[in-house]
């Protein structure tokens, strides 16, 4: 357990921390209705259509966050040059967030999920994406980018954001890599499966246990805690990450963190109600990034990732985490 103070003193210490945030951004667009019926012409529900919404999703749902906790997010990604693309910039302008990482290819589409809502509950999601990688040119202008933003301002971490996009190649890794190593700049990764074993050096690294059991090839359920042990201690092997953090779904979050030795831990998911699972994984690379750059312990920092990525899980859609809630609860579970 904690002291009050020192939960006070890590929510102080997000305040005014610059992240540039590299990743894959979209657009969370939610249709909203009720069903009363099935459909006639196919075992389906039929939603009535109440409200249409649009939302900053994918890197941009962890700059939200980063907003949300005091930090200063910096956001570099790519969209199309098209209606969604004029879009997404319109939504940055309403939530006060810089547009000047962010590149417009003729040669691509915007990403937009659709998400059909039901009484409350997602009944189908529909994608528009072009996940295809980026052309060599486009690799250029977004080191280009990465560059010029680390070099206008303190930067005091990068988060990788990968959502299998095509933004995120290992060209892209290893030459932020290089970058942050030269400036001393902590760097996190949200992976997926395509980049996986690419984060070679990165200071935290956090898969889901959907990507852990992905990422390396493990046909096991990964059920025992020393089967989830073993996977990330060898995948620290593998990446010669400083630490990493394995997100359980509800069983919690697992670290493993490798200095002279090496310190791990479970903690355990706490019970809520849980509406939806979407942008868990945001808030937790989010919560991560702003505490590594704060200089916060491993093990409180993993508590608090613990609680945040919970806490988000209890609205429906892709929601930021709301720093008031975030830090009574850290106060009334942590002390």
């Amino acid at each position: 357990m904690y002291d009050p103070h020192t939960i006070e003193q890590v929510f102080e210490s997000f305040i005014g921390k610059r992240i540039l945030v590299i990743g894959d951004v979209m657009i969370d667009s939610y249709l909203w209705g009720r069903v009363e019926r099935i459909s006639p012409e196919a075992p389906v529900p039929i939603v009535s259509l109440h409200r249409r919404e649009y939302r900053l999703g994918g890197a941009a749902n962890v700059a939200l966050n980063i907003q949300n906790l005091g930090g200063i997010p910096v956001l570099c990604g790519i969209t199309g040059q098209d209606e969604k693309g004029a879009l997404f910039l319109r939504l940055l302008k309403e939530k006060n967030l810089e547009p000047d990482g962010i590149i417009a290819s003729k040669e691509r589409i915007t990403t937009v999920k659709f998400r059909i809502i039901g009484n409350n509950t997602q009944m189908l999601r529909v994608d528009e994406e072009d996940d295809r990688s980026l052309q060599p040119q486009e690799i250029k202008l977004v080191l280009k980018q990465v560059e010029t933003l680390v070099k206008e301002g303190r930067t005091d971490a990068i988060v990788f954001e990968d959502y299998d996009k095509g933004l995120i190649d290992p060209e892209l890794i290893r030459s932020v890599l290089a970058l942050a190593k030269g400036r001393g700049i902590p760097v996190v990764a949200d992976p997926k499966k395509k980049n996986f074993l690419a984060y070679k050096g990165v200071s935290l690294f956090k898969p889901n246990l959907k990507e852990l059991r992905e990422g390396l090839k493990l046909d096991g359920k990964l059920e025992t805690e020393e089967d989830i042990r073993a996977a990330v201690q060898g995948l620290q092997d593998k990446l010669g990450s400083g630490i990493i953090m394995a997100t359980l779904s509800d069983k919690g979050i697992y670290y493993s963190q490798r200095d002279d030795v090496t310190t791990d831990g479970f903690f355990p998911g706490h019970v809520r109600n849980i509406a939806d699972v979407s942008g868990a994984g945001d808030t937790v690379i989010s919560v991560a990034a702003l505490s590594l750059a704060g200089g916060v312990e491993t093990g409180l920092m993993t508590a608090l990732c613990n609680l945040a990525g919970g806490l988000v899980c209890e609205y429906v859609g892709v929601v930021p985490v709301n720093k008031q809630a975030f830090k009574e609860e850290a106060l009334r579970l942590l002390c």
